[in-house]
């Protein structure tokens, strides 16, 4: 049957069954742009090589040429020039970002002086301070090769007295950032470059200052973190000092590594993050103070809009805490959100909306565009979105004469808390998932007994004890104390759930394809009413399966060849039981295995039908394992570079696994077909990888 289509104009010859369909989005075009946007962020990142100069400038012609299309159309179809504007707007943002934030890498292994700037300290996975350093400078490096930046992890004694703003200097190995630890994991490098990390590296010598403090507003603001987090400390001791630290300022350097995974067993993890929940909670608490005090007074109450003054009074507040808790990526997008609600107050608009919500990710994505590939963008505007629709769905219900009842007074308390708790948590549940590999099985009952603590108790009081901290009164002791009973029982809460049978379900990383159709299929059930849901359920019934059906590599090796991992009957066996731990363990994650690394070493199951694969540490057992090669076709995997012919054998030494980073071997039945797949092809050409950098040079 012949299908009509429309017969002039820019849009000749489309379909006027698509045409009419987005004629019906107008209202609602908004949050169909923010993920065309972000669709076209996610296609920058997925892009093997770097888009030239010439090709940005086309791009941009494009979408300027688009644009001009939608608005000629505006009345009719032109929503479908808008949206693939948009879209070409994403690619055009995160060339911008990478450009931005270039800078010079280490390409070789630095060993000496070490100058700089302390701007952050925090701690490494394995306990040690860790600072990073602007204005570096390197003994014998041309400042235009130097790094803008470089992490030192301090392995000597704890430096007593570096704060922020501190010029030091030091004795370190530094060398450029590693890559995936396998091909299609996540990209170190990559989220280094955003951070404008250019060498990563260690000291086992104290650290000298070198001149005074800077002076400067980001050094102020560095200090009074570094002051909060310590009064928090002293007027808290023990582990409730270090999760009010956490909360506050974003310092979770001194958390006990037992209660950090007590709260992951649980689901309550994103607590310790400075994000939407803390800012939202602290922005509604001063909202609703400030409008309930003036409630209190009728002359004001019924003359004046106490609702945009309660939001204009709760801005500032957000704007303190984004500065107070570092203003890293995710609080930056807190504020994002909780600053667009407030102005949607202010001009007389519904706070929570879709409009708001795809606002506020357009405005994050413009900013950090790098930020969609992190879980905690995904997270947020998962959950905020599905609870924008699931109230707006029961919407109906509060003014039905039989369920209405139950959404008013305490009962519709504890419904919409425990509804919050559902929704947002099957939102996350994907996303969680998928970038960690474990599932708290019990997350929705530790919600529920958790947040409404964190949110009636815990930040309301602290946010009390701040204010009256400053009038050196002592009055700040009696609500951080009451604070500190609140945290106590959110970490018993989260100690008791993650103590429960099976409280942790573990499973494995899905294929490339799998995080790409979920996201969109979950954006687009947002923002589609009618049939256009079905044709996103169905992307995110593909997306499953497609997981499900995911397989995993039969063989492993770490980019630096320390480790390999062969996968048994039993699970994967790797090659060493200590050493190379962070390789070893992100491998077993990523197959939903929750044994450690020692308990992987020891398995015995029958490995694939490969060639025998030889792992060594160093130069032991070199010899004799080359000496086989005349007579045997083995695989030898060293972490040194091997001069010596290899006869049979394919080698896998320092030299080569440096071009090739981490590598992921697969044989393919029944052919028997043997896939080696490099960390580098998966990367592609792009600036923070060093084919990129080698491409442009």
């Amino acid at each position: 049957m012949h299908q009509a289509q429309v017969t002039q104009g820019p849009l000749r010859g489309v379909p006027l069954r698509m045409v009419q369909a987005c004629q019906g989005l107008r209202g609602r075009r908004l949050p169909f742009v923010a993920v065309a946007f972000g669709t076209g962020v996610g296609l920058y990142f997925a892009l093997p090589v770097e888009p030239l100069a010439w090709q940005a400038a086309g791009l941009a012609i494009c979408a300027m040429t688009l644009f001009a299309v939608a608005y000629a159309c505006r009345d009719g179809a032109g929503v479908i020039a808008l949206l693939m504007a948009a879209l070409v707007c994403g690619l055009l943002s995160g060339i911008a970002r990478t450009a931005v934030v270039a800078g010079p890498v280490l390409e070789f292994r630095y060993y000496g002086s070490v100058e700089g700037r302390v701007v952050h300290i925090d701690r490494s996975s394995s306990g040690a301070v860790r600072l990073t350093l602007d204005q570096v400078r390197l003994d014998g490096i041309a400042p235009d090769a130097t790094p803008r930046r470089a992490r030192v992890s301090l392995h000597g004694p704890d430096p007593e007295t570096v704060a922020p703003g501190d010029q030091v200097m030091t004795t370190a190995h530094l060398s450029g950032p590693n890559g995936p630890t396998e091909p299609g994991g996540f990209d170190f490098q990559r989220h280094a470059w955003f951070l404008k990390l250019g060498a990563i590296g260690y000291s086992r010598v104290d650290l000298l200052r070198t001149a005074p403090p800077d002076r400067g507003l980001s050094v102020a603001i560095a200090r009074l973190r570094t002051l909060v987090s310590d009064g928090m400390r002293a007027r808290l001791p023990g582990v409730q000092g270090e999760v009010a630290a956490a909360i506050t300022t974003g310092d979770r350097s001194g958390l006990p590594d037992d209660v950090v995974d007590a709260l992951r067993a649980s689901n309550l993890a994103h607590l310790l993050a400075i994000s939407g929940l803390h800012m939202g909670l602290l922005v509604g608490f001063v909202f609703w103070a400030v409008r309930g005090g003036l409630a209190l007074w009728p002359a004001v109450a019924l003359r004046h809009p106490t609702r945009a003054w309660a939001a204009a009074c709760a801005l500032p507040f957000a704007i303190f805490y984004l500065f107070l808790s570092g203003g890293s990526v995710a609080t930056q997008r807190a504020f994002v959100m909780a600053a667009v609600m407030l102005i949607a107050i202010l001009v007389g608009r519904r706070a929570l909306s879709l409009r708001s919500v795809a606002l506020a990710a357009i405005l994050v994505l413009v900013w950090r565009p790098e930020s969609l590939t992190g879980p905690g963008f995904q997270m947020s505007f998962a959950a905020t979105g599905a609870l924008v629709v699931a109230f707006r769905g029961l919407a109906p219900l509060r003014h039905h004469h039989r369920w209405g009842a139950w959404f008013t007074g305490w009962r519709g308390g504890i419904l919409s808390l425990l509804i919050s708790s559902i929704v947002a948590g099957a939102a996350t549940a994907p996303f969680a998932a998928l970038h960690f590999n474990r599932v708290g099985q019990f997350g929705v009952l530790a919600n529920l007994l958790a947040v409404p603590a964190m949110g009636m108790l815990v930040m309301p009081l602290l946010l009390l004890g701040l204010l009256l901290w400053p009038l050196g009164l002592g009055l700040e002791v009696a609500p951080f104390w009451l604070a500190g009973q609140g945290i106590a029982w959110i970490i018993g809460v989260a100690e008791f759930v993650a103590g429960l049978p099976g409280s942790v379900g573990h499973v494995k990383a899905p294929g490339p394809v799998v995080l790409p159709l979920l996201g969109l299929g979950m954006a687009v059930l947002g923002c589609t009413v009618g049939r256009g849901r079905w044709l996103a359920l169905s992307l995110v019934v593909v997306a499953a399966m497609l997981w499900l059906r995911s397989p995993r590599p039969d063989v492993l090796i770490a980019s630096d060849g320390r480790v390999v991992g062969i996968m048994t009957a039993e699970g994967r066996q790797l090659s060493r039981d200590e050493g190379a731990a962070f390789a070893a363990m992100n491998w077993l994650e990523n197959d939903g295995d929750g044994a450690s690394q020692w308990q992987a070493a020891s398995r015995r199951g029958v490995p694939p039908d490969l060639p025998e694969i030889v792992a060594l540490r160093g130069k032991t057992g070199l010899d004799a394992a080359l000496n086989r090669c005349a007579t045997e076709a083995l695989w030898i995997v060293t972490p040194v570079r091997v001069e010596a012919p290899s006869g049979q054998c394919r080698i896998f030494d320092e030299r080569s696994l440096r071009e090739t980073g981490a590598l992921a071997i697969t044989k393919a039945d029944p052919d028997g077909t043997i896939t080696i797949r490099t960390s580098a092809e998966g990367q592609g050409r792009r600036p923070w990888t060093r084919a990129g950098r080698e491409s442009v040079e």
